[in-house]
């Protein structure tokens, strides 16, 4: 479907583009583009009944449907997650905002309630990629990310509202997601799950369509359990946390793209120490070397005792071995002389300083005056 108009995606109000939604934050809507009437606070007060009666009205108002002459058009905006009906006159608080992001579908097969006007005519979709419910397991909780297996992003059904505060100047959009019974598929993780319908389909088409300011059976029976494959996994506790974004929220516990799996951890270890082995073999390498005779060998003249032997085998001579006669000694020559030995140099000890010791006497020991004797 064609949009006529969208948010920016920086600057206040635009939407949050995080891994871990919560209330409060700014989501992307897909809605009709109407009026916003409805919004604003009334001068006085009323009691419950003719307020109810006073909502219904204004809701009739905002969900008239276009002339024929006008065309349809969409628009994606930037809402905050928590509806806040339009005659609220203050601020509710955060309190109040986080018990606004659901809305079960079977509140709205009877008239009246809280939802009244906006199921007239402020029907909307909520994109995202995915959602996450935590499975109660005792005093254990682990949460789990679900998403279509088609991979395209998922199309919530949801109602719209803008409010205006008592002496504000700004308008205030917020939204709620519808949600109905479990398929079979997510049914062991909670009984409940939004109302996903497909993109592009004639369902979306007859959800936004403003022409539709009644609420009727046909809107009511879009309201069901998804009949499409999900993929639905574990995922990080860190999502537990307000405030933690990681795009690993989205990852399942046992993938092997998990750095924080313990089982990836040794894994990683195993393959780098086989890594590390193979880097230590060394190669064996069979290199085959032909050796090409230049003409400059075969010119080369033949050795005397190759050519004699040559001979030989041609004239069926065998000959077990060949004598070398020694030569005659040459008198006439003098014979070598005898080079002299090298000296073997004295080593100077680390603990003599190179004097000889005294002679001692051989009588023995001398006499403590004739010392004293030879020096006077």
């Amino acid at each position: 479907m064609l949009v006529e108009d969208a948010p920016e995606d920086e600057g206040q109000g635009s939407p949050r583009q995080t891994y871990n939604f919560a209330p409060g934050y700014h989501g992307v809507v897909y809605r009709a583009d109407v009026p916003d009437r409805g919004a604003g606070h009334r001068r006085e007060h009323k009691g419950d009944d003719e307020q109810e009666k006073t909502a219904t009205t204004s809701g009739a108002a905002a969900s008239e449907p276009p002339r024929e002459d006008d065309k349809v058009r969409y628009k994606m905006q930037s809402m905050q997650w928590g509806l806040i009906p339009f005659w609220t006159k203050r601020d509710p608080g955060y309190s109040t905002l986080s018990k606004t992001i659901n809305c079960r579908d079977d509140s709205l097969s009877t008239p009246g309630g809280m939802w009244s006007t906006m199921k007239a005519g402020k029907r909307c979709i909520i994109v995202a990629q995915g959602f996450y419910e935590w499975l109660k397991n005792g005093k254990e909780k682990m949460p789990h990310f679900v998403k279509r297996k088609d991979g395209q992003l998922m199309c919530f059904a949801g109602l719209w509202d803008c409010v205006q505060y008592e002496d504000a100047d700004v308008k205030r959009y917020t939204y709620t997601i519808i949600t109905t019974d479990s398929n079979k598929q997510l049914r062991f993780l909670h009984d409940r799950m939004p109302v996903i319908l497909n993109p592009g389909s004639r369902e979306i088409r007859t959800w936004l369509d403003p022409k539709r300011h009644e609420w009727s059976k046909e809107l009511q029976d879009l309201l069901k359990p998804f009949d499409g494959e999900l993929d639905c996994y574990p995922v990080s506790k860190e999502v537990g946390k307000v405030g933690n974004n990681s795009p690993s929220f989205i990852i399942p516990v046992a993938s092997k793209e998990n750095k924080s799996n313990i089982a990836n951890f040794f894994a990683n270890a195993s393959a780098k120490q086989t890594l590390k082995e193979e880097s230590r073999a060394e190669p064996v390498v069979e290199t085959n070397v032909e050796v090409e005779h230049s003409q400059e060998d075969k010119k080369q003249p033949v050795p005397e005792i190759i050519a004699k032997a040559a001979a030989d085998a041609d004239g069926q001579v065998t000959k077990t071995g060949i004598k070398r006669e020694a030569a005659e000694p040459n008198l006439d020559e003098e014979p070598p002389r005898k080079l002299p030995s090298k000296t073997r140099q004295s080593r100077t000890s680390a603990t003599s300083n190179g004097s000889k010791s005294p002679v001692k006497p051989k009588d023995g020991t001398q006499k403590i005056t004739k010392f004293f004797a030879n020096s006077a």
